[in-house]
């Protein structure tokens, strides 16, 4: 960023860093926003933003809207945190922001309270810069992207499809960076498909075992085989579906008993170049090859999103390197995100926020200096999407 912007951006650190703060200081284990939401609504009421609260199942949602032309760039993320994990593990209290050789320390700091007060304080300067500006802005908060995900942004994402609403371009504000900030864009996001698996067998005492039938051996050939399958070779943006035994149970915890039923918990982690119904398929043809007596729970499921190189990414692509002097890389690694929810109404979107090291961990951090930067970053993609169009 050139000489002339950094007393704006030497502003922003108070601001951004207060809201932060303040943000962090309020105890949203999730499912429970802590008031985190209206603090947020609070900020962007002055510029004109209409805001909608949608509650569900002890879920808070926050809809905030200014302006109702096109294009509309949605900002996402949520208010949740996951729990702190022992507190004797933290040197200072997780939800007292403390800041120590340039680092902001509490829960959430990172993941991702520092982003959404990047987000309110990027648009603040924003609009305050061009409050004549064409389009529409929004943001949706959720306090349920750390829970079960089913009362948060998927709600408020079918409400809007309900009401014939889409978003042209939507900035999540995950931690996406990996040593630096801006130095990884998030342009998509695996699928994740997940089931209990039970084998049948036949219970009885493990010293006469013609006269039962070892559910544990009888799996094991196919479990061996799931484990060796290449379920496809990915593409551009995706690694290949890798799937995982992550639990497996039987017995009834004597030694000399051979057990009736075998559990297996499995995940998919699957590309583009996969469907859920073809992995389903395939996982269920090798279990018939082995002739296996078996059920299948199918547990939990999320779509896989892609954003391909495009005027979204070019333009976060940009701003990052105006603000930071680095080239963010693009990837479609790690865990599932709400931006499959919002895929549903959205063809182009990114993660873009602080270097994720300590999420969820303890003593979880961010530099100081760069949530001002996030927020200059978030600015810069507003600029180019509806001012320098």
């Amino acid at each position: 960023m050139d000489a002339a912007a950094a007393p704006a951006l030497d502003a922003g650190l108070a601001t951004t860093l207060d809201l932060a703060r303040a943000l962090i200081e309020r105890r949203s284990l999730t499912p429970d926003d802590g008031g985190c939401q209206a603090l947020i609504a609070a900020r962007l009421a002055p510029l004109g933003f209409a805001t909608e609260t949608l509650v569900s199942n002890g879920v808070t949602n926050l809809w905030a809207r200014r302006g109702t032309a096109r294009p509309l760039i949605c900002f996402a993320g949520h208010s949740d945190v996951v729990p702190t994990g022992p507190l004797t593990g933290w040197q200072t209290d997780p939800f007292v922001p403390t800041e120590r050789d340039g680092w902001l320390y509490g829960r959430g700091a990172a993941d991702m309270k520092g982003s959404l007060a990047a987000f309110v304080t990027g648009i603040e300067a924003f609009v305050s810069a061009h409050p004549g500006a064409p389009g529409s802005i929004a943001l949706l908060v959720t306090s349920d992207e750390e829970g079960p995900s089913t009362d948060g942004t998927v709600k408020v994402v079918e409400k809007l499809a309900a009401a014939g609403e889409s978003i042209d371009y939507c900035i999540v504000g995950e931690p996406s960076s990996i040593e630096v900030l801006g130095d990884m864009i998030k342009n998509g996001r695996r699928g994740t498909l997940s089931g209990t698996l039970s084998v049948n067998g036949v219970q009885g005492h493990i010293a006469y075992p013609h006269l039962a039938q070892n559910p544990i051996h009888l799996a094991a050939p196919a479990i061996a085989e799931l484990a060796a399958t290449s379920w496809d070779e990915g593409n551009e943006y995706f690694p290949a579906t890798t799937w995982q035994c992550s639990n497996i149970h039987a017995g009834t915890g004597a030694t000399n008993v051979i057990p009736g039923v075998l559990e297996i918990s499995f995940n998919f982690r699957y590309s583009t170049a996969s469907t859920k119904e073809s992995l389903k398929r395939r996982f269920e043809d090798i279990l018939r090859r082995h002739d296996l007596d078996y059920a299948i729970a199918w547990t939990g499921w999320g779509k896989p999103f892609l954003t391909p190189k495009g005027r979204l990414v070019d333009v976060a692509t940009e701003a990052i390197r105006e603000v930071t002097g680095v080239t963010p890389v693009l990837s479609c690694t790690g865990g599932t995100s709400d931006g499959r929810f919002i895929a549903d109404i959205c063809r182009e979107i990114v993660e873009l926020g602080p270097v994720n090291a300590t999420i969820h961990k303890l003593n979880e951090r961010v530099k100081s200096a760069d949530l001002p930067r996030l927020a200059a970053i978030y600015r810069g993609i507003l600029e180019r999407l509806l001012v320098e169009r």
